[in-house]
């Protein structure tokens, strides 16, 4: 099933969260951000996606955490992707999809680049 990757932050763009959904869910800022407990978040500009993330919009997905080296983007899943044995994302260059094992990402691919992932049910 596809996922959807979504580069979010607050509104003085000094705390950013890279959201994974299920693909055919709708996203609401105020669930998102009162599931976390923090001020409501909105689309993170183009620019500042390209440069933490090495994507464009449309793109993102949660491989491009490998380009946050100074851990300065939490990645948040949504508990129903974590229910499913695969899932399938963009390439991260929007030419392609990837159907990955989601326990290998949570497991071993998030550990490799030293994040810890944050799961919320929204």
């Amino acid at each position: 099933k596809m996922v959807k990757t979504l580069f979010l932050c607050n509104r003085q763009q000094t705390k950013f969260y890279l959201f994974v959904t299920k693909g055919d869910k709708p996203f609401s800022s105020k669930n998102f951000s009162g599931t976390l407990g923090i001020a409501r978040v909105s689309f993170a500009p183009p620019a500042i996606m390209e440069k933490m993330l090495g994507t464009k919009v449309g793109a993102a997905t949660v491989l491009s955490g490998i380009y946050d080296k100074n851990n300065e983007v939490s990645i948040v899943f949504d508990k129903e992707v974590l229910s499913e044995k695969y899932y399938g994302c963009s390439d991260g260059v929007n030419t392609g999809y990837l159907k990955i094992i989601t326990e290998d990402v949570v497991n071993k691919f998030l550990p490799h680049i030293k994040h810890e992932p944050i799961i919320i049910e929204v």
